[in-house]
């Protein structure tokens, strides 16, 4: 892989701070906790995301979906 971890990092917050907009826009927020060797990308959702009963397709059908289009070297995105 031509990309260290560092540079992967740099693209997905780049690709979070396309997200965050509409996140704030209903009362949340989401903040990188890590991303991992194997390419996954621990989230944090703040706000009136955290608990929120939508948070997981928030999470899964919105900002997983840009980050992979945005650096389609990630596998996954959790919340933790």
């Amino acid at each position: 892989m031509g990309e260290n971890i560092v540079e992967i990092t740099q693209q997905v917050e780049a690709a979070l701070e396309e997200i965050r907009p509409y996140l704030k826009g209903d009362g949340g927020d989401i903040s990188l906790v890590e991303v991992t060797d194997d390419f996954v990308v621990k989230v944090r959702l703040e706000g009136s995301c955290d608990g929120c009963p939508l948070s997981v397709q928030t999470l899964k059908g919105g900002v997983e979906m840009v980050v992979k289009k945005s650096v389609p070297q990630i596998i996954e995105v959790i919340a933790v």
